[in-house]
């Protein structure tokens, strides 16, 4: 098995689903020209990461890959040991952080070329705004709880967290999310998460 990936990017996600799995799993950093290249659009048509090989059978889009290893090895506990509520909300808030916040982080990083500076200005403006409504949601989720479905970290915690660093290189302001902030603690510090961030040399 082996996972294609950006250093930092939304890929670390499944990254640090396989070192949850612990099974033998190879990992490639991949640069930007190569998920262009027709070698791997053959593969992803989409030329974005992740893309998770298994054999004969190449899958993209970090729901579907998370979908996969959890079928494949459901002892992991990708989506938690609850019950099927507490699965669900997982899943829930994963979707959260893949449709919704990383969405919105996108134009960040590519500003439309149709605008002019000004109105990149104000669209980014706008978005960061959106983003830290986006982070008060999970700021208030947090109340009582160490993670997002509760005292269990899942892989939607991951995804928030690699947003969160996202968040914090782009200088927004999260002084005032007192939960994100343990939040953020808690998750760095996970023994899968700090694997993964060492083999993709990036700092805490």
């Amino acid at each position: 098995m082996k996972l294609y990936y950006l250093n930092g990017a939304c890929s670390m996600v499944p990254h640090t689903a396989l070192e949850w799995v612990g099974k033998p799993y190879e990992a490639e950093s991949a640069s930007r020209e190569f998920i262009k290249s027709p070698e791997y659009l053959a593969l992803n048509p989409q030329g974005s990461v992740p893309l998770l090989v298994d054999g004969d059978f190449a899958l993209s889009q970090n729901m579907a890959i998370l979908y996969y290893l959890d079928q494949l090895h459901p002892e992991a506990k990708l989506f938690g040991s609850g019950d099927a509520q507490s699965r669900a909300l997982a899943v829930r808030w994963l979707s959260f952080a893949n449709s919704d916040l990383h969405k919105t982080f996108s134009p960040l990083f590519h500003a439309p070329s149709t605008l002019d500076e000004a109105g990149k200005a104000a669209l980014q403006e706008s978005l960061r705004q959106n983003i830290l409504r986006m982070y008060q949601q999970v700021e208030t989720q947090l109340a009582g709880r160490d993670y997002v479905t509760g005292d269990e970290i899942t892989i939607a915690d991951v995804y928030i967290y690699v947003t969160l660093r996202w968040a914090r290189a782009l200088g927004l302001d999260l002084s005032g999310f007192s939960n994100l902030a343990l939040f953020y603690q808690r998750v760095s510090s996970n023994a899968g998460v700090e694997a993964v961030r060492n083999a993709e040399g990036l700092p805490v």
